[in-house]
C-alpha cells in the first residue's frame, strides 16, 4: 500500500516545502537537516505496510496468524509420536527401549500376551516414522530375547499443521458454523483426534439420534483397529452410547468405521521403446499408479466417490521415458472409468502389460 513512499519520494516532497530563495541542494544545511527524518519516515512506512500486512490472516505470517486463529478458539495441530504394534519372542518390560533405523521407540502397553505384542511410541514426533516396519534392536540388554519386530504402524506420527491449511481451516470456520453437533462439528471434532485424515459424517444413518463417522487415517489409508477405537472412545464410548460421555451430544449414537480398501487391477498394452522391457518399466508404471491413487485417496472426503479415470493413468504412464504409445487400458477387466463405493479408498493390485 505504501510502496511508494520511498526515501527520495518523501525527501522530495519535503523540500518542496522550503522556499525557492534557501539553498536545497545535497550537503546544504536544509537538505542535511530533512534528509535524516526523510529516512526515519521511509522506515516507518515499510514498518506500516507489515502492519497492514499482519493484521488481515489472508496475508499474516505464521505468527500472527495464530494470533488471530486464537480469537475463534482455533489453533494449529500440534506434532504427534507414531504408535506402533511390536511382536517379541518373550515379554518385555513396560519402558523398554528400542531403535529401529535412525529413530527410538518405547514400550507403553501390552496388547496381548499369547503372541508378546506391545503397543510401541516412536520418541520423535512427525510423519517420518510412519513409513518405518522392520526387526528392532534393544537399546538396553533383555535377558532371553531374540527376535523383536514392528509390524505395522497403529496410529501415525504427524508433523505439526503447515501455516497454509491452518490459514484454509480458519477461513473454514467463518463461512461453516459449527454447532451442537452438526455435521460440520463432527467432521472438525473428529479431524482433530490424532492420527485421523479424512472424515466423512452420516446423519441419521440407522434411525433418529444415529450418526456414522467413516475415517481414514492421516496418511489416507485405511485405519488401524486402535484407532478407530480411539476415535469410537473420543467421541462416543461403546459402553455409554449417547449419554454424552464423549464431545456427541447426548442421545448420539454414534458408530465409528474405517474405510474399506478395493484393489485396483490395471491391464495396458504399452508399446516399449527397443532399449526397453516390460520388467524395467514396471515398478516406474507402479510408482505412477501409487501416486495417482494417494492423489484420489486424499479428496476421499471431499468426494462423494472416487473416480479412477483411464485417462489420467495414460497421461501420466506416457510421460515416462521408455514409453511409446499406450492403448486399451482395462481397470478391474472393464474397458471405462472404475467408480469406487463412496466409503472405499484405492489401492494397487495387478499391473499387467497384454
Amino acid at each position: 500500500m505504501y510502496e511508494g513512499m520511498t526515501f527520495d519520494f518523501i525527501l522530495e516532497k519535503m523540500l518542496k516545502n522550503v522556499p525557492k530563495d534557501i539553498d536545497k541542494r545535497e550537503g546544504s544545511i536544509i537538505y542535511d537537516a530533512v534528509a535524516p527524518a526523510a529516512a526515519e519516515l521511509a522506515q516507518l512506512y515499510i514498518e506500516l505496510d507489515c502492519v497492514l500486512t499482519e493484521t488481515f490472516a489472508d496475508t499474516a505470517g505464521r505468527q500472527y496468524l495464530v494470533m488471530r486463529a486464537a480469537e475463534r478458539g482455533i489453533e494449529p495441530y500440534s506434532s504427534a509420536k507414531a504408535v506402533c504394534r511390536a511382536v517379541f519372542n518373550i515379554d518385555i518390560p513396560i519402558g523398554s527401549r528400542f531403535s529401529l533405523d535412525k529413530f527410538n521407540y518405547t514400550a507403553t502397553e501390552l496388547i496381548s500376551s499369547d503372541d508378546h505384542s506391545y503397543k510401541l511410541e516412536c520418541e520423535t514426533a512427525g510423519r517420518e516414522p510412519n513409513g518405518f516396519t522392520g526387526t528392532l534392536v534393544p537399546i538396553q540388554y533383555l535377558e532371553g530375547l531374540e527376535t523383536a519386530e514392528i509390524t505395522e504402524v497403529i496410529i501415525p506420527g504427524e508433523d505439526e499443521e503447515e501455516t497454509e491449511a491452518f490459514r484454509k481451516r480458519y477461513f473454514n470456520s467463518l463461512s461453516s458454523q459449527s454447532f451442537g453437533g452438526n455435521v460440520i462439528e463432527y467432521k472438525q471434532k473428529v479431524s482433530a483426534v490424532q492420527g485421523v485424515g479424512g472424515v466423512k459424517v452420516y446423519p441419521v444413518w440407522n434411525g433418529g439420534g444415529t450418526v456414522k463417522v467413516v475415517i481414514t487415517d492421516s496418511e489416507n489409508k485405511k485405519p488401524s483397529a486402535e484407532l478407530i477405537n480411539s476415535v469410537q472412545t473420543t467421541v462416543d464410548p461403546e459402553q455409554n452410547h449417547g449419554e454424552g460421555m464423549g464431545i456427541a451430544p447426548i442421545g448420539h449414537i454414534v458408530t465409528v468405521e474405517g474405510v474399506t480398501e478395493t484393489a485396483i487391477n490395471l491391464v495396458f498394452n504399452i508399446s516399449l521403446a527397443e532399449e526397453w522391457t516390460w520388467e524395467d518399466i514396471k515398478p516406474h508404471i507402479e510408482e505412477v499408479i501409487d501416486k495417482y491413487f494417494t492423489e484420489l485417496n486424499s479428496s476421499w472426503d471431499e468426494s462423494g466417490n472416487i473416480i479412477v479415470r483411464i485417462s489420467q493413468l495414460e497421461s501420466r504412464i506416457l510421460e515416462l521415458v521408455g514409453i511409446v504409445d499406450i492403448a486399451d487400458t482395462t481397470i478391474n477387466g472393464e474397458a471405462k472409468n472404475y467408480i469406487a463405493d463412496e466409503n472405499s479408498i484405492l489401492v494397487r493390485g495387478s499391473v499387467s502389460n497384454a
